[in-house]
């Protein structure tokens, strides 16, 4: 994507804009499952589209969940109509895995299609079996050295209702395949994060290291949340779900320390 003084136009991934592009957004949620809104019923044109998306940066979208949102089409699809859309998601090389919740109507078309209804984007970190606790830093850095994480595996800590917000602090290299998720706080992170790894957080994310991976801050929406880095070359940079993914970093920013933010739909990058 060319790049327009320090601001991009998030709407297209990587790649020139082209003349489906209108087709179809796709953002990010707060762990990296893609989220394919149609905005178009043009199984062709969708088709096109994501495969253009997945050939700029097949390790990213290739063989990626996705969950389909079909609440800004004009008209909910026939069960013919979506079964195209869906076989035009697979074709270009992504999994869709659902549905997302916009109507009634969308419930009731889940079921006829014997496909999951996705009520809430956003993955669920939790381990099923154990209460929510609050993990102290001590605690999550003796997790961490214990050896590398299991793949999409996400260090979380959960808060009391009643407990002051503090950022959570990581001090330990963010391993490929791992994820470092801070909710509701920011989050701090004093070690290198690799290629394939993630840090989310809900407010701001700072990364006094090489960040080599994926960075998502303000995961539940909020626009007003920024990432600082001290050496900047990422594979994807998102704030509330507006992403940039970079196949090459461009020099003026190439390892630099940086500060990203989202002004009016778009991500700015400046040298910090």
């Amino acid at each position: 994507m060319a790049a327009h003084g320090d601001r991009w136009r998030v709407s297209v991934a990587a790649g020139a804009r082209s003349e489906n592009a209108d087709a179809v957004e796709l953002k990010f949620g707060q762990v990296g499952i893609a989220q394919v809104r149609v905005r178009r019923n043009d199984a062709a044109a969708l088709h096109a589209e994501l495969e253009r998306r997945v050939r700029a940066a097949p390790h990213l979208f290739e063989r990626a969940a996705v969950v389909m949102d079909l609440s800004h089409l004009a008209k909910q699809p026939e069960d013919g109509e979506v079964d195209a859309l869906l076989e035009a998601v697979r074709a270009a090389g992504m999994l869709p895995v659902g549905l997302a919740y916009g109507t009634s109507e969308t419930d009731v078309l889940a079921r006829r299609l014997g496909l999951p209804l996705i009520a809430k984007f956003r993955a669920q970190y939790e381990r099923h079996a154990e209460p929510p606790r609050v993990e102290s830093a001590a605690s999550s850095n003796a997790s961490s050295e214990q050896g590398p994480a299991p793949a999409r595996h996400a260090e979380i800590t959960t808060l009391k209702a009643d407990a002051p917000v503090f950022a959570q602090h990581h001090t330990q290299p963010v391993r490929t395949g791992q994820q470092v998720y801070a909710r509701g706080r920011d989050l701090i992170v004093v070690a290198p994060v690799a290629n394939g790894a993630e840090v989310l957080a809900d407010g701001n994310i700072h990364v006094y290291g090489a960040l080599r991976g994926r960075v998502f801050a303000g995961a539940l929406g909020d626009e007003r949340a920024r990432i600082y880095c001290s050496e900047f070359r990422a594979e994807l940079v998102s704030i509330a779900g507006h992403y940039r993914v970079f196949e090459e970093i461009p020099a003026q920013y190439d390892g630099r320390s940086v500060q990203i933010s989202l002004e009016g739909g778009k991500l700015k990058i400046a040298n910090l």
